[in-house]
């Protein structure tokens, strides 16, 4: 009997999948909601410590790209902020990276990941 070894950093695609069908059940706030306000943060956390998720999330994040639309992204990311989900007291708007100090996507994925609040 072989089995190959699960790979936990490649769970994003089947998070994904699971996502269309939450979105064609019950909508596109709960398909949000599991996929942006549960896995993906989720998966954020664990790319802070995880070269191999780290290496992931610009793909997850492309992915998430596809699956809404920036509207739908914007949407639910302001809905997350106005709830207080997204608020950080300790941090201000102003406190983000200036032009000289950011880094690119692919030097550092997890603040890349923020790129997603600013889709066009």
């Amino acid at each position: 009997m072989s089995s190959t070894p699960k790979e936990f950093h490649k769970i994003w695609i089947d998070q994904c999948e699971a996502t269309e069908e939450i979105r064609e059940n019950f909508g596109s706030l709960k398909a949000l909601d599991y996929l942006v306000g549960e896995k993906l943060c989720s998966f954020l956390m664990a790319a802070e410590s995880e070269v191999l998720f780290a290496a992931e999330v610009p793909a997850f994040v492309a992915k998430l790209r596809r699956l809404f639309t920036a509207e739908e992204i914007h949407g639910y990311l302001d809905y997350l902020e106005r709830t207080k989900y997204l608020a950080s007291p300790e941090l201000e708007p102003e406190s983000t990276l200036d032009e000289d100090n950011q880094e690119s996507w692919l030097d550092n994925p997890v603040l890349g990941a923020s790129a997603l609040a600013t889709v066009d």
